[in-house]
């Protein structure tokens, strides 16, 4: 059994759902008056894996506030992988997007990216469907799509199992 130690970032705009999500993740709580990140926040997560061994995740929450985007290039060294969120309430720019892959892929072109769309739960005000989302996925050569709820916790473990996979997978080599 192997003791995996990842560092993964979590980028996307303001008030897309990053720090809650965290927060339903590490301690499974929800706070619907999150306040926003200053620079970077930080969370760990210790999680065991059947047959494989157990995996400290380092958490590193990126604030979303573009006055605050400068200060993110000295806390992207040594990342292994990141989750991109959306609010599926709201149209992504594309150019937001691409801003938030440079970021996160400053230092490492080919790092591993996950494109997560949160507020699933507001079914009624969805505005990004499957297809958009693909398409985004695809254009920016991300490993997979998943759409999630912070309120409800679906999917919310599904996305760092599949981040935690796929780096897994590459440490291999």
């Amino acid at each position: 059994m192997r003791n995996f130690v990842f560092k993964i970032l979590v980028g996307g705009d303001g008030a897309v759902g990053k720090t809650t999500l965290l927060r339903k993740y590490v301690d499974g709580t929800f706070d619907e008056s999150s306040i926003a990140t200053v620079g970077v926040d930080f969370f760990i997560k210790q999680v065991v894996y059947e047959n494989v061994g157990s995996c400290t995740l380092q958490i590193w929450d990126l604030g979303g506030q573009e006055r605050f985007r400068h200060l993110l290039e000295s806390f992207i060294m040594g990342a292994k992988g990141a989750l991109l969120l959306f609010d599926l309430t709201r149209m992504p720019k594309i150019e937001n997007i691409l801003n938030w892959v440079n970021i996160v892929r400053m230092h490492d072109f080919n790092l591993p990216i996950l494109l997560v769309g949160t507020k699933l739960d507001l079914e009624d005000f969805i505005a990004v469907d499957d297809e958009s989302a693909q398409s985004i996925r695809n254009a920016f050569n991300m490993i997979d799509y998943v759409k999630t709820s912070s309120k409800t916790g679906a999917n919310i473990e599904l996305v760092f199992d599949l981040i935690v996979e796929k780096l897994m997978e590459k440490s291999k080599y």
